[in-house]
């Protein structure tokens, strides 16, 4: 699966290549240039604020914790997702991972990221379908329309059986480990079932699972305006509605190419055709997605940095006696 993930990633970098080079290195490098160190620093701070909204997310599901705790977690889960060759998977375990090492414990780390991805799955639903109704608003006869209501109503099924697997699945899960006897087979049924009663015990938090789920929906429509101001300074505005169906289809669309690390290639392909139904340049539409990049590695690399002088700090100070044997973090994991 691993060597499958690295072959995609290297063709996803060829095909951007490959794209910039046939639409021309001149003409992407001129719309990258317009947008200037002023914009580009406005982008990354929109940016930062929306990671921070979702980890203020993902707090609604642990009261009392401290909010920063999660903040920080949400940025070392986004920056380990979009710089390292990695799946979202990945993102989420060292997310969690992040989470543990701010003191909250091992299964409730993996229950909240579990129901936290939940709920951001279900708003990106109902974003996709915003952007759809938009899209079909302004052009009612557009191909695209048709095969991206299908995905939706896929999606909808996939968000509602994850649903019923969180909790009925894991029941059935800890009562055929009982079954199987003593030794890995019960502590494998200790915590599937710590996990379980996590699960169960967070999505009884009613409020803090309206909370998250607005807070992500929120999040997913500001997003927009990433998007929206890149264009203005490139020179290529379109309304706010139409940058609204482009960024949630495309975001759609990186969904379903979740096995491509960082959607690489993906995301510059989907920007060109949709782009392109929307009025937008090939090059234009390259620019985006590549600041959007620059974007990521900005924020992503310094972040990545000082989770893993954190993480190294802790295992000298384990090392030397100093520090505590962490709890193991439970299997899990999707989006």
């Amino acid at each position: 699966m691993r060597s499958l993930s690295f072959l995609a990633a290297g063709i996803g970098i060829a095909a951007t290549a490959a794209l910039v080079g046939y639409f021309g290195v001149g003409a992407v490098l001129h719309s990258l240039a317009a947008v200037g160190l002023a914009g580009f620093i406005a982008v990354c701070a929109i940016h930062l604020a929306l990671i921070a909204a979702m980890g203020v997310a993902w707090g609604a599901l642990l009261p009392g914790v401290d909010c920063r705790v999660l903040i920080w977690a949400r940025l070392v889960r986004d920056s380990t997702s979009e710089v390292l060759p990695l799946s979202q998977v990945g993102g989420y375990v060292l997310g969690a991972r992040a989470a543990i090492l701010g003191g909250i414990s091992a299964t409730l780390a993996a229950a909240t990221t579990i129901v936290d991805v939940t709920l951001e799955f279900v708003a990106q639903i109902a974003y996709t379908a915003l952007g759809l109704l938009w899209l079909v608003r302004i052009q009612p006869d557009n191909a695209v329309a048709v095969p991206v209501a299908g995905g939706l109503a896929v999606a909808a099924l996939a968000a509602t059986a994850f649903l019923v697997v969180q909790r009925r699945g894991l029941f059935y899960l800890d009562r055929i480990a009982r079954v199987l006897g003593r030794g890995w087979a019960e502590r494998t049924a200790a915590g599937t079932a710590a996990l379980h009663e996590a699960l169960a015990a967070t999505y009884q938090r009613r409020a803090g699972l309206i909370a998250g789920f607005a807070l992500h929906l929120a999040c997913w429509l500001a997003s927009v305006s990433e998007a929206w101001v890149i264009l203005r300074l490139i020179g290529s505005p379109l309304p706010f509605g139409a940058v609204l169906a482009l960024e949630s289809l495309m975001y759609a669309v990186r969904t379903v190419a979740f096995i491509v690390p960082n959607a690489v290639g993906v995301q510059e392909g989907a920007y060109i055709v949709l782009g392109a139904a929307l009025g937008l340049g090939p090059d234009t539409a390259l620019a985006l997605s590549l600041l959007k990049r620059a974007r990521d590695l900005v924020i992503g690399l310094p972040a990545i940095g000082a989770w893993q002088i954190a993480e190294g700090g802790r295992l000298w100070r384990r090392r030397s006696g100093g520090g505590a044997k962490p709890s193991p973090l439970p299997a899990a994991r999707r989006k």
